[in-house]
């Protein structure tokens, strides 16, 4: 089923009768069935939007449909949602069977088929032989599975995820994403999955929302997004290491930086910043641009060079080279940049050229 949100906007007002604008104007239509990460730095909206749909807060602008269905004055327990919260919301009293069964008691559901129920969810997330346990006796990864299968067993229409994951370690992280990405494919429900960690909505969504100051800044599929950013924010947030961002100029059509031509553009003169992305550049030792190596990373697949002393003394870039390149630092490295990973961006609207 698809969800909807036509000019939603939400303005909080303080005490003082100040007032925040959370959400700005945001328009969007989520595909059914699909896994969408909604991202973005803290205080961007990214929550807010999220309890919008799920009928928590109510806009003061705008509309949201689930299909052709107006659910913007809907009760949350009627619009068919299920949530699960950053701490889970877990009753400490209650067994696993227990938390899982709580919501088909709420809606009367025979005994016998909310067992079945519960037991089925339970399973599908992978917690099947802990029915008998209370939270506290869980990881955290299996506390956060529990709350999954509670959101699901009720078999709601849409499964809205704020920031799951932020309470696990790394490597419960990186497995926990795995599972709800398989969870979301076996069930085929939609699911909307908020987070401000660009690698986690990368690598597990089907397509990313970004926003910033309660604007949807780029909608796309990750890679999409991350090979063509149509701004300077995107650019920014997107990418590990991220983005070197240099200040250049356009001259005659040609993109400089320190007067070396990096690549042409078609727009008018004017002083710019261009982005490269660490990978984006090769070593040749015919390459128009040299750089003194200040600090070497060794990764093991792959090599990182830091770089200081380039326009900026302040700054520091990053450059990934393949790890069969033994350079040490203090070495003068000549390289080319690759016309794809350079992005040339105005340097007062941030709008990508």
């Amino acid at each position: 089923m698809d969800i909807t949100l036509k000019e939603i906007t939400k303005i909080f007002q303080a005490k003082d009768k100040s007032e925040t604008v959370a959400v700005n104007d945001f328009n969007i239509t989520i595909p059914s069935g699909k896994l969408i990460g909604l991202l973005g730095p803290s205080g961007c909206g990214k929550s807010t939007t999220l309890y919008m749909i799920a009928g928590l807060l109510t806009p003061n602008h705008g509309r949201i449909y689930f299909g052709d269905e107006d659910v913007t004055d809907m009760a949350p327990e009627d619009r068919g949602i299920g949530l699960v919260f950053q701490n889970y919301a877990l009753y400490p009293h209650m067994t696993v069977r227990q938390n899982i069964m709580f919501p088909l008691e709420n809606i009367k559901v025979p005994k016998e088929e909310a067992l079945k129920r519960a037991q089925d969810m339970a399973d599908l997330v992978g917690i099947g032989e802990l029915m008998n346990r209370k939270p506290k006796q869980l990881s955290g990864g299996q506390q956060q599975r529990v709350a999954i299968a509670r959101a699901l067993v009720k078999k709601p229409r849409v499964l809205l995820l704020d920031e799951p994951l932020s309470n696990l370690d790394a490597r419960l992280r990186l497995a926990t994403r795995e599972e709800i990405k398989r969870i979301q494919r076996e069930t085929g429900i939609t699911t909307i999955f908020v987070t401000h960690d660009q690698e986690e909505a990368m690598s597990i969504s089907d397509e990313i929302i970004l926003m910033d100051l309660g604007i949807k800044q780029q909608v796309g599929e990750p890679q999409d997004v991350y090979d063509e950013p149509k701004n300077l924010f995107v650019a920014k947030f997107l990418g590990t290491p991220p983005i070197n961002l240099m200040p250049g100029e356009i001259k005659n059509k040609q993109v400089l930086i320190r007067g070396s031509k990096v690549t042409g553009k078609a727009a008018k003169n004017q002083e710019v910043v261009v982005g490269i992305r660490p990978e984006g550049f090769e070593i040749d030792p015919n390459g128009i641009m040299e750089l003194e190596v200040y600090m070497v990373e060794t990764i093991g697949r792959d090599t990182t060079l830091i770089i200081k002393n380039f326009n900026d003394s302040a700054k520091s870039y990053r450059i990934i080279v393949d790890a069969r390149h033994r350079i040490k630092p203090g070495d003068k490295v000549k390289f080319n940049i690759e016309s794809d990973k350079i992005f040339v961006f105005n340097r007062e609207t941030g709008e990508r050229l």
